[in-house]
C-alpha cells in the first residue's frame, strides 16, 4: 500500500501509461495477405525461346493465390549434373511453395523446394532448401506476364490459363 500521495500519483501515472501503451498496440490479423490483383491466377510458360539450342532450360508453371505462390518447374538438360539415378533421361520436375511481394517493377519470391504434394523437401535429387528469386516485371497485361530473372537475365514468358480470386485464409 502506498505510504504517501506521491507514491499514489506515481502508481496512477504508471497505470495510465500501461493502459495507453496496451490500447495503442494492435495485433495484425492472423490471415494471409491479399497479394497483387494482377498476379492472381494460373500462369504457364508454354515454350522457352531457343530451347533447341540450349544445353539446359526450365519451363515454369505458377499458381498464385493471394500472397501465396506455387511453382512447378520442368527442367530439360542435355548434360548430366546429377547422379545417374537422378538424371531421368534429362527431364525432371521440381516444385516450390512460398510467398511473393511486388515492389515497383520487381517480383520477390521467397519459397522452399517441395515434393509434388508441396510438403517440404529435405533430401533427394536436385534442389533442396530455399528458392529465393527476384524478377524484373518487364511486361504485364490481363493475360501475359513477362519476367526477367535478376540473377541470370533469363526471360520467363507466362500466359494466364485461369484467373483466381483471392480468398484470404487463416494462417
Amino acid at each position: 500500500m502506498p505510504k504517501n500521495s506521491n507514491e499514489l500519483k506515481f502508481l496512477y501515472v504508471i497505470f495510465f501509461i500501461a493502459v495507453f501503451l496496451y490500447s495503442s498496440c494492435s495485433r495484425l490479423p492472423n490471415i494471409q495477405g491479399k497479394g497483387e490483383e494482377f498476379m492472381q491466377g494460373v500462369w504457364n510458360e508454354d515454350s522457352v525461346a531457343f530451347s533447341h539450342k540450349l544445353s539446359n532450360y526450365t519451363q515454369h508453371h505458377f499458381k498464385i493465390s493471394c500472397d501465396s505462390i506455387y511453382i512447378d518447374m520442368v527442367t530439360h538438360s542435355k548434360v548430366n549434373f546429377y547422379e545417374d539415378s537422378c538424371f531421368n533421361n534429362g527431364v525432371w520436375k521440381e516444385y516450390a511453395k512460398g510467398v511473393y511481394a511486388v515492389r515497383g517493377d520487381t517480383l520477390f519470391v521467397g519459397a522452399t523446394y517441395t515434393h509434388a504434394s508441396y510438403k517440404q523437401k529435405i533430401s533427394g535429387c536436385y534442389h533442396i532448401g530455399r528458392y529465393d528469386k527476384n524478377f524484373l516485371i518487364k511486361k504485364r497485361s490481363a493475360d501475359t506476364l513477362i519476367l526477367e530473372s535478376l540473377s541470370d537475365q533469363s526471360e520467363i514468358k507466362l500466359s494466364l490459363k485461369e484467373k483466381i480470386t483471392c480468398v484470404q485464409k487463416e494462417l
